[in-house]
């Protein structure tokens, strides 16, 4: 589990955790994929590199609160013979807490292998006001 604040940011809840399975000790640990985050007004921008993916290739999921983005990369067929192969393959996943989130209003877009979310802020509830009758 990673604890993600975004710079400057350390009293906002929002983003507070980010998650994915890797069974090395934490301190050795990568994210599953790099993303930036930051306050654009009264939303946050979500940028994730994604190169090599194709639009197909990603899911965004939101139930309960948590977004998960997970991206896939076919494995190539086992005959297939590689003299150098770098790219990792496989299934790619971080999850990110959006509890904060107008989650009917979040907005995506993948364009040369980044995948940027606009994630607008919930706003302030008002205050209710009402009388109240004395017997």
């Amino acid at each position: 589990m990673y604890r993600l604040i975004p710079a400057g940011r350390m009293a906002d809840p929002f983003f507070d955790s980010v998650s994915h399975r890797d069974s090395r000790p934490e301190q050795d640990r990568q994210p599953a994929f790099r993303a930036d985050i930051r306050v654009q007004g009264d939303s946050y921008l979500l940028e994730a590199d994604l190169p090599g993916f194709r639009k197909e290739d990603i899911d965004l999921h939101l139930q309960d609160g948590v977004l998960t983005i997970t991206a896939a990369r076919e494995k190539p067929a086992a005959e297939d013979t590689y003299l150098c192969r770098e790219r990792p393959m496989g299934r790619f996943v971080r999850a990110f807490d959006v509890s904060g989130i107008q989650e009917d209003a979040i907005r995506a877009a993948y364009e040369n292998g980044v995948l940027t979310l606009v994630l607008p802020k919930k706003g302030k509830p008002e205050p209710e006001s009402f009388r109240i009758s004395i017997q």
